[in-house]
């Protein structure tokens, strides 16, 4: 289907003519204050008919506008655009297990350094990989790795690292990374929570040999569902892209022929001479590709970017002065050197105090106060987890104390400083009752 340029031209401008957002008076414990929330504009929407009406739904234009913009922004040669945050930590774990990279390759039964405070997926590749994740503490107040614990974790099986930037505050990147390089390990940032952290001045994601970010509408810009995995290596993205499409061995782009010349003239496997390149696959794979609607949504996002972070900041700034007076709370701390885009604003009770976080939790909820715990707690207490192969490395108390005491809520765009400070109040009020 095709549509002529003058219709969809007006078209177009009358979306942006007359589009509004819904907006509504702020009624404080009536109104709610969702702990995540996407922000759309007229843009937005104009690139979504857009790319609709051009009928191109699989990838295309502004799949590669978008993962171009993407790499740029970080800092690194290549990003590669999946279908969520969680296929994107699938993809880039499993590249690393592909035969092409040599004796590098990760194989069942090697070790690979992890928190269990943390999301699912951040841990699932590992073990879905017949890899052992190797789990150690994380700190608190940071509630991201204890360094010393993750160094003396290492043994002669460990062969990676992968860590989340938990709710958008850099783990010690750098530090991390010079040990991964004295051990000769990779190192896999999860930054699905933390698009557009800085750590010693680097955006987060630009640190590992593998970086991942989800889009999913929670998150700093969103595609609906989507992700995206980052890379340094053109021989490791090779692979990214191979186990996001079905786990090919041809690398055209899609709608794309006999991109290496020679479609019909390889010999791959125990397959005759000269079988199709476009039918031959070197790893089982899946299909985990994003539509060209989706990439258009993100380059529309990915222009607001700076001032969806911008005012991630200064709502946990302004959160932060609310209630820094309160002394039975453990209140979140940057790392050191970093500048986090927060994702939440993350909240311990401290040890023996009188309150309880169900009751703090209540409270808010009362007042239509969104919360979340930190995740899955200690993923290892999951139900999931019971019986995975797993090395403990170093005793896991932080993780517990933040299962059982830790919550969080909302710093998203989508908040007015009326909203934050009727959060303030609120946890001022639950926190001193």
């Amino acid at each position: 289907m095709s549509f002529e340029s003058a219709f969809v031209s007006q078209l177009l401008e009358s979306l942006r003519q007359n589009f509004k957002n819904p907006s509504s008076q702020f009624l404080p414990g009536v109104s709610s204050i969702p702990v995540t929330q996407k922000v759309l504009d007229a843009e937005d929407y104009v690139a979504l008919v857009e790319s609709s009406l051009k009928g191109w739904l699989t990838a295309g234009e502004y799949h590669k506008g978008f993962e171009k913009g993407l790499a740029n922004y970080i800092g690194v040669r290549n990003a590669t655009f999946v279908n969520s945050g969680s296929s994107a930590n699938l993809a880039a774990l499993s590249a690393l297990t592909s035969s092409k990279l040599g004796k590098r390759a990760l194989r069942p039964g090697d070790e690979v350094i992890t928190v269990a405070a943390g999301f699912p997926t951040t841990v699932n590749p590992i073990i879905q990989n017949g890899l052992t994740p190797v789990f150690v503490d994380i700190e608190l107040e940071t509630y991201d790795v204890n360094i010393e614990e993750l160094r003396a974790a290492i043994g002669p099986k460990t062969r990676a690292v992968m860590l989340a930037h938990t709710l958008g505050n850099p783990f010690r990147a750098q530090e991390i990374l010079e040990i991964c390089k004295e051990f000769n390990l990779f190192l896999i940032e999860d930054n699905c929570d933390a698009l557009g952290s800085t750590h010693g001045g680097k955006r987060t994601g630009s640190f590992g040999d593998l970086a991942t970010i989800s889009f999913y509408p929670a998150h700093h810009i969103t595609t609906g569902e989507g992700g995206a995995v980052l890379s340094k290596s053109p021989l490791i993205r090779k692979q990214v892209e191979s186990f996001r499409d079905w786990g090919r061995d041809c690398y055209c782009e899609t709608g794309v022929d006999d991109t290496c010349k020679k479609r019909f003239g390889w010999q791959l496997g125990d397959l005759p001479f000269g079988y199709d390149h476009k039918y031959t696959y070197s790893h089982i794979g899946y299909n985990l590709k994003a539509t060209d609607m989706q990439a258009a949504l993100g380059l529309s996002q990915l222009a607001k970017l700076e001032a969806f972070v911008e005012a991630r900041r200064a709502n946990f700034k302004r959160l932060f002065e609310g209630i820094k007076t309160l002394d039975n709370i453990h209140l979140p701390r940057a790392t050191q050197g970093s500048d986090p885009s927060w994702f939440g604003f993350p909240i311990t009770i401290k040890s023996g105090s009188n309150v309880t976080r169900e009751s703090v939790i209540q409270n808010l909820t009362s007042q239509k106060i969104g919360t979340r715990l930190l995740f899955g707690g200690n993923l290892l207490r999951q139900p999931a987890y019971a019986k995975i192969e797993r090395r403990i490395a170093s005793p896991l108390g932080i993780t517990e104390q933040v299962m059982s005491n830790t919550f969080w809520v909302g710093v998203h765009p989508g908040l007015t400083d009326e909203m934050i400070d009727f959060m303030a109040l609120q946890l001022t009020e639950a926190f001193n009752e």
